[in-house]
């Protein structure tokens, strides 16, 4: 279905596993310490950003005087006690499976490098990746096209011959910017 293209790049987090609910379930948990919430529809704008950014938002909503990098960082930490526990693969990850050796591929996130990295080990599929690019491997994050850009660099596949599939705005903006096709998997 994909064989027209030289490069694969999967954003992770709500296309290729499914750790949305953790990330709610973290943010919840650690806002209650502040006494804060979020709004979920606010938030599912900022999906594909990195977490800082996220954590901006909310401190800007609440006008708290907070630093967004140790909320984000506290939050960070809550999702690594409680992902391991309950990531799920999403049906896409049998595309990343049927390509494997056939294609090269890459994780573009908005994730923590290493998180990302840890999550794929953990679920058995980070050796079907030639490349993760994750938040802190980049200046420009999502919408801006570098994150899909330095995953084809990585691939060694021009851009343009790529194909990226993404669950967020931002993330189809970043594919665009980057001149990649691309797959809304909300749309699968």
């Amino acid at each position: 279905m994909y064989d027209r293209y030289e490069g694969l790049i999967f954003d992770m987090d709500g296309t290729i596993l499914d750790t949305e609910p953790t990330h709610r379930k973290a943010w919840d948990h650690v806002l209650s310490r502040y006494g804060m919430h979020y709004d979920a529809e606010s938030l599912a704008a900022l999906n594909g950003s990195p977490t800082w950014r996220v954590a901006e938002t909310i401190i800007a909503t609440h006008q708290a005087d907070l630093d967004a990098h140790q909320l984000a960082a506290e939050k960070t930490a809550a999702v690594k006690e409680m992902l391991f526990d309950s990531v799920q693969p999403l049906p896409l990850l049998e595309v990343v499976k049927a390509y494997h050796g056939r294609r090269p591929m890459a994780v573009g996130t908005g994730s923590e490098h290493a998180m990302a990295e840890a999550l794929l080990r953990h679920l058995g599929v980070l050796a079907c990746f030639q490349a993760i690019v994750g938040a802190d491997d980049v200046t420009e994050h999502k919408p801006a096209p570098e994150t899909f850009l330095r995953c084809a660099t990585l691939m060694g596949v021009a851009p343009e011959r790529c194909v990226v599939f993404e669950d967020a705005d931002f993330g189809i903006e970043a594919a665009r910017r980057a001149n990649m096709a691309y797959v809304d998997v909300r749309t699968l």
